[in-house]
């Protein structure tokens, strides 16, 4: 056999290494369209969705992993060296290698977000955290590849600890933003779809935490980059903590003569029927009405509503006001002015 193949033109090589590739690559191909779905059928029964996870990748790959094969068998055609037949059989198995670590980061990105979706329906994963694990597995991989090749890795260990050193030096504050962003990933204090407050005043949606940034959504529709190290070290009212739902006090004054019964009930009408007809209002929730001090201009009133989110609090006070403002008029109770109340969580 080996005559045989060392007597071959370099046609029929090229003929049969063309032929030997393209059979392994279809045959992954199959593998996909015959084995892994049934395989994606079999786990659409299943509650869990780690064996979706898994499919999912496998399905990708596969083809890949039958064109390595295919690649380190066609080697066999050629007139090769001993050494160099060695050499494709470790490259191929390192670039293997690279590919399954490559799956099992991504299996691991989808699982993580899988349980955080369990834990809390909305919660989402940071393109931080998913970084972290992929580069966390690929470079496990990539050292197993390279020892695979026959490159020795502890001297390579050792001159990344040198160079990390080396490296966090130079790089004092680029690391303290991503230190300060796994910090606040996996603390849980403030999430990607949390409302904020910062203490300067600047407030919004968290969109996403980067390496270096936490990307902040305003009611402006503009996007604020907030470095991480900025947002660890400030004073954050998290508007949805404990709970997304939110008091919205509206406060207004009253001259003194009015009729503070009328007040109440009137206040307690408009809360109730803002509730119920406005989005984001919560019915279920009593309003309350709360005479809260005498001033120089009259009497001061909070009328107390609770909305389903912080973002709902623009409409609703929209509303509140309003309506207060025409229920009053109507009741002839004379209003010295209208402010707006603070909120809280």
């Amino acid at each position: 056999m080996d005559f045989q193949l060392t007597s071959w033109p370099t046609v029929d090589r090229w003929i049969w290494t063309v032929a030997t590739i393209a059979a392994a690559f279809v045959i992954g191909l199959l593998i996909n369209r015959i084995v892994i779905a049934r395989l994606q059928r079999l786990a659409e029964k299943t509650a869990g969705e780690w064996d979706d996870d898994v499919i999912l990748e496998l399905r990708r790959r596969i083809p890949f992993w039958a064109f390595l094969a295919g690649v380190r068998v066609s080697a066999v055609y050629w007139p090769l060296q001993p050494g160099s037949v060695d050499f494709i059989s470790k490259m191929t198995a390192a670039i293997a290698v690279l590919s399954v670590t490559s799956a099992i980061a991504g299996i691991a990105v989808r699982l993580i977000a899988s349980f955080g979706r369990r834990r809390h329906q909305e919660l989402q994963i940071s393109g931080l955290m998913r970084n972290v694990v992929r580069l966390t597995i690929f470079t496990v991989g990539l050292l197993v590849a390279l020892r695979g090749i026959g490159v020795e890795i502890t001297p390579v260990l050792a001159a990344l600890g040198v160079g990390g050193l080396a490296v966090a030096l130079a790089l004092r504050d680029p690391l303290s933003n991503l230190f300060a962003g796994l910090f606040i990933a996996l603390a849980g204090q403030v999430r990607i779809g949390d409302y904020i407050r910062l203490e300067p005043g600047l407030e919004g949606t968290i969109a996403d935490f980067s390496w270096n940034a936490t990307q902040l959504a305003t009611s402006a529709g503009s996007l604020v980059i907030i470095p991480n190290h900025r947002l660890a070290d400030a004073l954050v009212t998290n508007f949805n903590r404990p709970s997304k739902d939110t008091v919205l006090a509206v406060e207004l004054t009253v001259a003194p003569g009015s009729d503070l019964e009328i007040v109440e009930r009137i206040g307690l009408e408009v809360g109730r029927a803002v509730m119920r007809d406005v989005a984001g209002g919560m019915p279920a929730v009593e309003p309350s009405v709360r005479f809260t001090a005498f001033t120089d201009l009259g009497i001061r009133v909070a009328v107390n509503v609770r909305t389903e989110q912080f973002t709902d609090q623009a409409l609703v006070r929209h509303e509140v006001i309003k309506r207060l403002h025409a229920a009053l008029t109507d009741a002839g109770v004379t209003l010295s002015t209208v402010e707006r109340g603070d909120s809280g969580a």
